[in-house]
This record gives structure tokens, C-alpha cells and sequence, in this order.
């Protein structure tokens, strides 16, 4: 029997409980990477020495950091604990990985844009975030090419759902189950993004080697009620799902009326196009569904 050729050393910051980082870390050793998932408590991610003890022990190619400060609306008034996250943080790393000679991946977010495009964005466009959760991330993303890490891939990501921890899809579905009629925002138009396929990108876009910022998200696009709707629909629920402007559901942070991602550049990377986010979300439902049974 022939070995495996082994792709790279990972350690994933949050591996071990993250909405993202357990499926990162599931996809990274499918990929034939060799993993380390930690957690914050296991591996402080803010101690630069022990990050840099630890990818030298682990004799780390690569370090995936999904540890974020995602309240949006908490960080309008938290701002010190957000930038710490969302960009002291990754500076922090990027130094640890430039010393290491390890490539840091790193995650950020559509709200680093303003939102007034009508076609998709691009990487080159330009940013204009305007909460504070938007403005920290892409503080992130500049503390990290101002380390002048070379090996570095920022992939900026867009309204995560997946299994194993809270989020939209979730939380309409518990609703969904027990009211007759749900109001949700149809005027924030964005890219539904599944966790599981994130974390097949992140692996096959960190075999390539190639540093960058890229747009990893599911393909099309929605508004948070056709979201809602197509979630409600799969699980079969009798639940009315009824769009409302976002005048009608005021909240702290202003989001982007539309920040849908351009994944032209990472489907020319990896080869393949991202799967519709319709898809993503049934297969999400379908699996909660059998899990639950």
C-alpha cells in the first residue's frame, strides 16, 4: 500500500469548537494535511511565544486562525475588545508566522465593504466598511500585510451556517417550528456561505501555496428572507416567511444593503466553482433533520 503524500502541518486556532474550525479541521486531514486543533484555553492565541513554541514543535507549514470578535452589534460598543480580536490579533500571528516561515490563514468578512454596488465585489475593489465590526476586520487584514508577511491567504467570507453551533439558518428553523409567521429583512442582499464547504476551499486553497486575498463564499446570492424561506421550505415547515425592510428591524450596526462576493478568483485557483448556496442549505436542513432523528 502506497502512502499518502502529506499536504502540510496545520494547527487551527478554535479547531476543537469552532463553528468553522471543526469542519477546517475535518476537511484539512481529508485533504492529507497532518492537524492540531486547539482551543483558546489549550493555546492562547494572544501569547505570541507559545504560537510561535507551538508551530515550531509541530513543525507547522500553515496556521488557520478562526478566532474572531463576530458580535456585529455588540461591537459598536465594545470597539477595544473587537480590534483586539480583529486586528491585533492577526498581527500578532503574522509575526509568529514570518518568524516560522508558515503561512497564516486568516478569515474576514463582506462587511468590509460598503454595500453600494449592484454587481458582485471583487477583491480589488474598494473597501469602505461602515460599522465597527467591518472596520475592525479589515483592520485585520492591513496588520497583516503591513507585518510584510509573504505567505499569507485572507479569505473574506460572507453569512456562515453550518452544524454544531448557532447561527441563522438555526435559529429560523427553531422559530419556524413554532410560529405560524416569521418577518425577516429582504432588502440586505449578501452570499450565503456553508461552513463544511468553507473548510473544503480553505484546504484546497492552502495546498496550492498561493497567497492572497480571495473570496470564498457560496455561489449566487439571497436576502436574508430568501434565506430564511428556502430553509423553512426544506425542512418542510408550514411557517409563513414574510419580507420586511430594514427600517422595520432596527439594529445597532449598519450592515451593507449588498455585499455579494465575486468567487471568480478562488474558483480559478482551485479548479472548481463554489456549489449554489441553495444547495448548501438544503443539504445543511436535510442533515440536522436525520441527526436529530
Amino acid at each position: 500500500m502506497s502512502e499518502t503524500l502529506e499536504k502540510g502541518r496545520a494547527i487551527v486556532l478554535g479547531g476543537k469548537t469552532g463553528l468553522l474550525g471543526r469542519p477546517l479541521t475535518q476537511a484539512l486531514a481529508e485533504a492529507g494535511f497532518a492537524v492540531r486543533p486547539t482551543t483558546r484555553t489549550e493555546l492562547d492565541p494572544f501569547d505570541t511565544e507559545a504560537v510561535s513554541r507551538a508551530l515550531a514543535d509541530f513543525s507547522a507549514t500553515h496556521l488557520f486562525n478562526t478566532v474572531a470578535y463576530t458580535a456585529v452589534d455588540a461591537a459598536e460598543d465594545d470597539t477595544e475588545a473587537a480590534y483586539r480580536l480583529n486586528r491585533d490579533l492577526p498581527a500578532g500571528l503574522a509575526r509568529a508566522c514570518d518568524a516560522a516561515r508558515a503561512m497564516l490563514v486568516h478569515y474576514s468578512t463582506d462587511f468590509v465593504f460598503r454595500g453600494d454596488k449592484a454587481t458582485p465585489y471583487t477583491e480589488e475593489d474598494p473597501t469602505g466598511p461602515e460599522s465597527v465590526y467591518g472596520a475592525s476586520k479589515l483592520a485585520g487584514e492591513q496588520a497583516i500585510l503591513e507585518t510584510g508577511l509573504l505567505r499569507y491567504q485572507i479569505l473574506r467570507t460572507a453569512w456562515l451556517f453550518g452544524p454544531g453551533k448557532k447561527n441563522f439558518v438555526a435559529t429560523i428553523l427553531g422559530l419556524a417550528a413554532t410560529r405560524e409567521e416569521l418577518r425577516v429583512v429582504g432588502d440586505q442582499i449578501g452570499s450565503p456561505t456553508s461552513t463544511l464547504d468553507l473548510a473544503g476551499w480553505s484546504a484546497e486553497l492552502a495546498a496550492t501555496g498561493k497567497s492572497g486575498i480571495f473570496h470564498a463564499a457560496g455561489s449566487g446570492h439571497a436576502s436574508w428572507c430568501e434565506l430564511a424561506a428556502e430553509a423553512v421550505s426544506a425542512a418542510g415547515l408550514p411557517c409563513r416567511v414574510v419580507s420586511i425592510p430594514s427600517s422595520q428591524y432596527p439594529q445597532k450596526a449598519k450592515r451593507p444593503a449588498y455585499s455579494v462576493l465575486s468567487t471568480a478568483k478562488l474558483a480559478g485557483t482551485i479548479g472548481r466553482e463554489p456549489r449554489p448556496w441553495v444547495q448548501a442549505v438544503r443539504d445543511y436542513v436535510y442533515s440536522q433533520e436525520q441527526s436529530d432523528d
